[in-house]
């Protein structure tokens, strides 16, 4: 397991590459995270005295969440009360004074205007100036203001209908699977924005920043594949089907002894032979209505049957055994515990394993996707609330330390009172 220390020289592909970080929770601080395990430097805005919410949502140690030890991994935390003018003008003089020129923000629309900071007010300082915004719902539109949370996104955005068994309720994810995809959408769209920028001649808006809009739900509509496809051609409406995702056969999970499971995937033609000659059904493999997957999906049911009436009366480890050897790609329903003992996660530095500061374990994924020649590093964990305030607003801005309390929303001469 790959081991992570703050002194490492590291710099990253994306060193450089300053970005402010002002929201909370899931969104648009998994998207700097990413950003962050490549070396960019991110600054996160945090309310003073109580930091993001993340800080203490699930699994505490010492009072800081796990998550929050994650997700904040390589940022730096100043505190800043954006509802007061003092911890305003600190933001527009990062953006003024070129410190920062990327912004990505997860406020409900409307927020950032209200205090004086929005797109026009900051672009007016600095027109290098990216904005990524993320919301529920987008920056316009009639549900643009109303709160929107991974939740309602994955439901709204059609993912959650297509989630859970034939006839029974829909279920989520055991994940913030929303959140996620709609980081993911705005790390990317905030690298697109700054390689137009940096790259694209005058005239096509090269040198100048622009805003990337990722509202939540649509990322989660961008991941449902064909299924508006399908609808506007014949208006058939995908439905809920469990394990197995029809028009795609064969591909379920299926039953072995011990009350446990296996994921079979056999799509590719040559594939679908070698799997139903492994398990003893030649007929099947030669029949030439089979031949493809149109003629497979018409019979998905007996070619499901056929492969459970064989996994059934086997062990898991039976049956991946058997599917290695016939080249068929399979795998197990694995639980975290089971996934983090893996020789292939281990094979792979899948995980990282650091210490926190009283010598508890600490554990996390290493950052992703791997590059060659500059991979993604963990210098520090998510730091201590307001831990960089001393660096970025008094090495950097030359504030005092009173101008630092009153940005932070402090009355300076509290002490003394």
């Amino acid at each position: 397991m790959s081991e992570a220390h703050e002194d490492e020289d590291r710099p990253g592909a994306l060193a450089g590459l300053r970005v402010l970080e002002l929201g909370q929770l899931i969104a648009g601080p998994f998207a700097t995270a990413l950003l962050a395990s490549f070396g960019a430097e991110v600054i996160k805005v945090e309310a003073p005295g109580q930091g993001d919410p993340l800080r203490r949502w699930r699994t505490l140690h010492e009072g800081t969440s796990l998550w929050w030890r994650q997700m904040s991994r390589n940022k730096r935390s100043i505190e800043l009360d954006l509802r007061r003018p003092e911890g305003q003008a600190v933001v527009r003089r990062l953006v003024a004074e070129g410190f920062v020129d990327v912004i990505v923000e997860n406020f409900r629309p409307g927020r950032l205007e209200a205090w004086g900071l929005g797109e026009a007010e900051l672009r007016a300082l600095n027109p290098r100036l990216i904005m990524v915004r993320v919301s529920g719902w987008g920056q316009d539109g009639p549900r643009a203001k109303d709160p929107g949370f991974a939740n309602v996104a994955e439901a709204f955005g059609g993912l959650r209908f297509l989630t859970g068994e034939p006839g029974r309720p829909p279920v989520r994810s055991g994940v913030s699977l929303g959140d996620t995809v709609a980081g993911m959408h705005a790390a990317l769209g905030l690298l697109v924005a700054v390689l137009h920028r940096e790259t694209a001649p005058p005239e096509r808006g090269g040198g100048r920043g622009q805003t990337v809009d990722v509202a939540l739900y649509e990322s989660v509509f961008n991941l449902l594949e064909s299924t508006l496809a399908e609808f506007a051609h014949d208006g058939s409406v995908r439905q809920r089907t469990g394990a197995s995702l029809p028009g795609i056969v064969p591909t379920n999970t299926y039953p072995c002894i011990g009350e446990q499971w296996v994921a079979i995937g056999a799509n590719s033609d040559a594939m679908f032979r070698r799997l139903m000659l492994a398990i003893g059904a030649p007929e099947l493999a030669h029949d030439p209505g089979l031949a493809h997957n149109d003629g497979r999906a018409a019979r998905a049911e007996l070619l499901d049957g056929r492969i459970a009436a064989w996994t059934s009366t086997r062990t898991l480890e039976a049956v991946l055994a058997a599917m290695r050897e016939a080249e068929v790609a399979a795998g197990p329903i694995n639980s975290i515990a089971e996934l983090a003992a893996d020789p292939q996660v281990e094979a792979r530095g899948l995980i990282e394993r650091h210490e926190l500061e009283d010598g508890r374990a600490f554990a996390c994924p290493a950052p992703l996707p791997r590059l060659s020649e500059t991979p993604g590093a963990t210098r520090w964990l998510g730091p201590e609330l307001g831990r960089d305030n001393a660096r970025v607003l008094g090495e950097w801005l030359g504030m005092d330390e009173r101008a630092i309390a009153a940005a932070r929303g402090d009355d300076p001469g509290a002490d003394n009172a």
